[in-house]
């Protein structure tokens, strides 16, 4: 008796110093207050024409806001339909080999939900790098991977650039912008505020880069403009103290969009216009539901914008990795394919980790029918 009473304690001990450890980031997760780190940083956000009244504000239509209540059916979706957004067998993982990219080559690594590395002109860009288990201020809750990271931080390649559409959780992970800070030289590129949260993470100054829309910058070579998007920000109750956006990346003869987070809009038609046309668009298809239909396109909407910026491969990203909505695992995929045969639009769906030659992509085989 003595010693089960002595191996509880040593249990409950253990639990709570775990729970400690989990526990004890969650001020970091959290980010800074960009406004208050600094007044080079402040000022430059007051002039953005997107900043007014302390915040930042999408210039386009549309309800951006979380909504007030639960969308109707809520409850009854969330007990009943969770198999239906889980895979119901392991996802297939591709394994890259690093081999020298093409000077004038354009390929593509996605490793699930929106971390992809594009190879462009014989540099490495890495979108949205998220390694964590879960998407949260927390690794004890939150929404958990439904499938392992292909490939393990270190076994990266060196980059050339980091790149990062806005500060949400499964876009901005404090743990894999630490580990890449320490095995990375690389400079990240974000959208004004974001900064702060970097600095505060142990990215020098000197390695970031903060953009407004239309803003551009020269790095590796290759050109960096954060453009448009429909969406908002904030890792806390305090909302849009960071700005959000898609980037578009030019070589000297290739081209590259990715969207980030947004909900669809009439700007992509001028982003291709000035900025494109693009070799690959990276857009997101999942995560939506008619709840927020302002923040996150549908798989229709991701085939129209990709239409309208005037893109000619479509890979699909946002999707199969974290349980975000209430729609099933594979709608999305299951939507954008047909979407795309519709409209004559020419897309790939690589399993996470598998290599994508841009001008040699391969059909859709429908991987994902064997995994719901």
């Amino acid at each position: 008796m003595a010693g089960s009473r002595t191996l509880k304690r040593v249990l409950t001990g253990g639990a709570v110093v775990a729970a400690g450890w989990a526990l004890h980031d969650i001020p970091a997760e959290l980010g800074a207050r960009p406004l208050k780190s600094g007044e080079e940083r402040a000022a430059r956000m007051r002039r953005s024409p997107r900043f007014k009244d302390g915040a930042f504000h999408n210039p386009m239509p549309g309800d951006t806001g979380v909504p007030s209540g639960p969308p109707p059916d809520f409850v009854r979706e969330l007990l009943t339909g969770r198999d239906k957004r889980r895979p119901s067998v392991p996802v297939p993982l591709g394994a890259p080999s690093w081999a020298v990219p093409s000077p004038e080559g354009l390929g593509v690594v996605w490793f699930g939900h929106a971390s992809t590395l594009v190879e462009i002109e014989g540099r490495r860009v890495l979108f949205d790098p998220v390694w964590s288990r879960r998407v949260s201020p927390s690794q004890l809750v939150g929404p958990k991977r439904l499938h392992p990271v292909p490939v393990d931080l270190g076994a990266l390649p060196a980059v050339d650039a980091i790149v990062i559409s806005h500060d949400h959780y499964d876009h901005l992970d404090l743990a894999t912008v630490r580990t890449l800070t320490r095995i990375q030289s690389a400079p990240f590129l974000v959208p004004l505020g974001i900064g702060a949260h970097l600095e505060k993470w142990g990215v020098p100054p000197e390695r970031i880069v903060e953009l407004d829309w239309e803003e551009e910058a020269q790095v590796a070579g290759l050109r960096f403009t954060a453009t448009a998007a429909r969406h908002f920000s904030g890792r806390t109750l305090s909302r849009n103290d960071t700005l959000w956006g898609s980037w578009a990346v030019a070589g000297a003869g290739r081209r590259v969009f990715y969207a980030g987070d947004s909900g669809y809009f009439d700007g992509y038609a001028r982003i291709g216009a000035d900025h494109g046309p693009f070799d690959l668009t990276l857009m997101p298809i999942g995560a939506y539901s008619p709840a927020w239909p302002d923040i996150h396109m549908n798989p229709e909407e991701a085939v129209n914008a990709h239409i309208d910026l005037g893109g000619e491969l479509l890979l699909p990203v946002h999707w199969a990795t974290f349980t975000l909505a209430l729609h099933p695992w594979a709608e999305p995929v299951d939507r954008l394919w047909r979407e795309a045969k519709a409209r004559d639009a020419r897309i790939v769906v690589p399993r996470p980790g598998e290599h994508v030659d841009v001008d040699a992509s391969p059909a859709v085989d429908g991987w994902w029918d064997s995994v719901v």
